[in-house]
């Protein structure tokens, strides 16, 4: 127990919760469980407190306890943001990236809704989680293509072979016909195989491009930009995006927060061509 501890027997649940905040910000998190979870039992009924724990378990990188703090939060308020947020970052480092997607962007939603201003922090995640996501489908798709590349190549082996094998068979061949059909069957199966195997490699090289830069994704959606405009901020949003802001949330900037009105988007051509140049060279980014 730290020397900072003392007696809390006395303390309310929310004299507790601010003692474990102070712990928490002098990172002491071992402590702050302490405290959050008195508070906890004192009041059990308050979604914050499970909510702060999880966030020290995640300093901690106990990930599976913050999901549990964070579902029993969830259970109590299903519109807290940090509920879903620190579920999403727990759940991402789980590796469960489709629900770990889900949670965060419920986590963004809900504090566009609430008007709360958490920066860049939760689309920054959701975009590292979808990103983190492709890469894991990514290497699916790799292990699939080297599958199929080697059932090809055996399939060219073993057509030359059984060939080979009719020539055996065949009475009117002698020696050396045999040997001058066999190498031409061998010349001709190693010329499928260095083919196949070139195509293979192309594939390979593009696939090693795969990745969508950030600033072609809109910072609201976090999918690829297909109408951008540009703020006074000199933010680039998607068009139905940032115009659904500021009708449901408000008349600013969500990133800068400037003041914001529809009239002031401007098409961003420039982002538009650029998008568009680098989806005719990587066309697999449509599924990205």
């Amino acid at each position: 127990m730290s020397k900072h501890m003392y007696s809390t027997a006395n303390l309310t649940d929310v004299e507790l919760k601010d003692q474990g905040n102070r712990m928490f910000t002098a990172r002491k998190y071992e402590d702050a469980i302490n405290l959050y979870t008195k508070a906890i039992i004192k009041n059990p009924t308050n979604a914050t407190y499970f909510t702060n724990r999880a966030l020290c378990h995640i300093k901690m990188k106990r990930w599976d306890t913050s999901c549990t703090d964070c579902r029993r939060a969830l259970d109590m308020d299903p519109n807290l943001v940090k509920g879903h947020f620190f579920l999403g970052l727990s759940l991402m480092e789980l590796e469960s990236y489709d629900e770990a997607i889900k949670h965060l962007m419920r986590a963004h939603d809900l504090a566009k809704e609430q008007k709360l201003n958490f920066g860049d922090d939760i689309a920054s995640q959701l975009r590292l989680a979808r990103k983190k996501r492709w890469n894991i489908q990514e290497e699916k798709r790799i292990c699939q293509e080297i599958e199929l590349q080697s059932y090809l190549n055996r399939l060219i082996n073993e057509d030359m072979e059984n060939r080979i094998a009719k020539l055996k068979l065949d009475d009117t061949l002698n020696e050396d016909a045999f040997k001058e059909k066999s190498q031409e069957i061998e010349s001709e199966c190693e010329n499928h195989t260095a083919e196949l195997n070139n195509i293979f490699a192309k594939v390979d090289e593009k696939r090693r491009k795969r990745e969508v830069p950030d600033y072609l994704c809109g910072k609201i959606s976090f999918e690829l930009l297909v109408d951008p405009v540009i703020t006074p901020s000199g933010m680039t949003y998607e068009r139905k995006d940032i115009e659904e802001h500021l009708q449901r949330v408000g008349h600013f900037d969500p990133v800068t927060r400037v003041k914001l009105t529809q009239d002031q988007l401007i098409s961003n051509y420039s982002m538009k061509e650029v998008v568009d140049a680098f989806l005719a060279e990587n066309e697999w980014a449509l599924d990205y």
